[in-house]
């Protein structure tokens, strides 16, 4: 096939104006197109009044080679690439051992898959519930107040990504195209056919359980083994191999090649792991606030007339400023109309984070205002990152009246220096509920003064960022994982072979789409190492 790119055309345009455009990039005519498949279509805002369509176009001729010939110095006009998956490996038909997967996340979800469709037969433990009853707890903490630490936001069948805006984009360098395979499965477990072409594909949290539920059924049917509330707490290491690992109930799995991937919530394990030798640094990563508005004046301000219009769904943004006390402000995991969620999964913590449906209907846009720190704020050894989050979790959970409400401020109030006593037009969303209060009691000074900097000059990009009756909630920490355990070109641990650290808990994704290819990669080493192995 032949790949287009750049092919703009207006918001509302007509289908045959798609089809003139191709034959114009192509210098053909209608009789020598034979088939349109839309690989990418994404918009241009930058002009809120004359918002334009940008497609990414696959389309076969009746002579593919010589179209591409004419077309050799158009930079717009490539063969489409081979993006089918490769798998690396096969399974021997009798298997020495088999593999192990801690964590049933994005991450986790691709390991076993990929090792699964290989023929490997992977055993996966997931700490907390199968979905369905891992939601009912969530549910059940923000309406109720009852925290099941094993069952909630951060641990369960399909992770943190479960409870989120399903994001299913990244910026990772996928040369192999490994992110269209992840698409593709997500697309055969039930999700819309569109996260296959728009520019910023996302599913929402109720889309979510279902497919997830699908790839554990279909992990299952290749002869995978998935065991719910199976905490993993202890391993074994012999000379510097794996060997194994003790779970909660006291069961003893063997095994010398186990997936670490765990999300970046797991501080017992990540606790449990430095007291075993597994080397571990203490990692870069961002604290802050949730804030939110009203969706419809985000997506006046930046869509202007066209703001409703169904291709363009609800508008979302990104953010960053570089502060004059040399700290980056920055938004993150923006959730267009969605709401501000309980996240803690430790006892007498307040955590935020977002969420979205599907349908991104719900009345306001929030996104974390966080503010980017790294070991040097929380000297102490590798493991600091986490006392630091703890000691501000816990700071907010006092904060909001110890009861998991979540403290939280006017955006007028805070930049004014005041405590907040009543809300305005922008209802905050967070479930339990919120204690208006000075926010300024939780966070460090320099992080204080980089917000307070930066939220003015977020305004200046979006008319209306800093108006007063915005409401910010408190605090946002789990933004991404406080340690890497570190690995090697092997994906091995540094120390510890047969020991495959993997996505986000450990240092190397940020988001469902990263943490899958990430799992994919972990899956063709484990492979690879495993038949090298039995060979030898």
């Amino acid at each position: 096939m032949i790949r287009i790119t750049n092919v703009q055309l207006p918001l509302d345009h007509q289908p045959e104006q798609l089809t003139q455009a191709i034959l114009t990039a192509l210098c053909i005519s209608a009789e020598q197109l034979l088939d349109v498949t839309v690989f990418r279509r994404g918009f241009d805002a930058r002009n809120k009044n004359k918002i334009s369509l940008m497609y990414t176009l696959d389309v076969n001729t009746t002579d593919n080679d010589a179209v591409l010939a004419q077309q050799v110095d158009n930079n717009n006009v490539r063969p489409t690439p081979d993006m089918t998956y490769q798998y690396v490996a096969k399974a021997p038909e009798e298997l020495n051992e088999r593999p192990v997967v801690i964590g049933f996340g994005p991450c986790g979800i691709f390991v076993a898959l990929v090792l699964a469709e290989m023929g490997y037969r992977p055993i996966v433990l997931e700490r907390g519930k199968e979905v369905r009853e891992r939601t009912k707890d969530t549910f059940g903490f923000w309406r109720n107040r009852k925290l099941n630490t094993e069952s909630n936001v951060q641990f369960g069948e399909g992770g943190a990504g479960t409870f989120s805006d399903g994001k299913l984009w990244t910026q990772v360098n996928d040369k192999k195209h490994y992110g269209r395979k992840v698409l593709r499965d997500f697309v055969d477990a039930g999700a819309p056919a569109e996260i296959l072409y728009v520019s910023k594909p996302h599913i929402g949290t109720y889309k979510l359980v279902g497919m997830v539920e699908k790839m554990r059924a279909k992990i299952i049917e290749l002869g995978g083994e998935i065991r719910f509330n199976s905490r993993v707490d202890d391993v074994h290491i012999a000379d510097g191999q794996i060997t194994g690992l003790t779970l909660a109930d006291g069961q003893v799995i063997h095994s010398k090649f186990i997936a670490l991937a765990t999300g970046h919530s797991a501080r017992d394990t990540f606790e449990m792991l430095h007291r075993k030798g597994v080397y571990l640094e203490a990692k870069s990563f961002s604290i802050g606030f949730r804030i939110e508005h009203n969706q419809s004046s985000i997506d006046e301000v930046l869509f202007g007339k066209h703001a409703g219009n169904p291709l363009l769904g609800a508008a979302d943004y990104k953010l960053v400023h570089h502060c004059k006390n040399g700290r980056s402000v920055y938004s993150f995991c923006m959730c267009p109309g969605g709401t501000v969620v309980a996240a803690t999964s430790e006892e007498h913590r307040v955590v935020t984070n977002g969420m979205s449906q599907y349908s991104r209907n719900e009345r306001n846009a929030n996104s974390a205002i966080v503010v980017g720190i790294d070991p040097s704020d929380y000297p102490g050894g590798p493991l600091a990152g986490i006392e630091f989050q703890r000691q501000l979790e816990s700071a907010a959970y006092v904060l909001g009246g110890e009861n998991y409400d979540a403290p939280a401020q006017l955006v007028g109030d805070y930049l004014a220096g005041k405590s907040s006593s009543q809300v305005g037009k922008v209802e905050p969303s967070f479930k339990p509920g919120v204690k208006l209060t000075d926010l300024t009691e939780i966070l460090p000074a320099y992080c204080l003064e980089a917000i307070r900097e930066a939220i003015p000059a977020f305004n200046k990009k979006i008319n209306g960022f800093a108006m007063k009756e915005a409401m910010m909630t408190g605090v946002e920490t789990r933004t991404s994982s406080p340690v890497s355990i570190k690995r090697g070109s092997d994906y091995q641990s540094v120390n510890t072979k047969g020991l495959y650290p993997a996505g986000e808990g450990a240092g190397y994704a940020g988001g469902i789409m990263s943490a899958a290819i990430d799992g994919i990669r972990i899956a063709e080493a484990m492979a690879l190492a495993m038949n090298e192995q039995q060979s030898a």
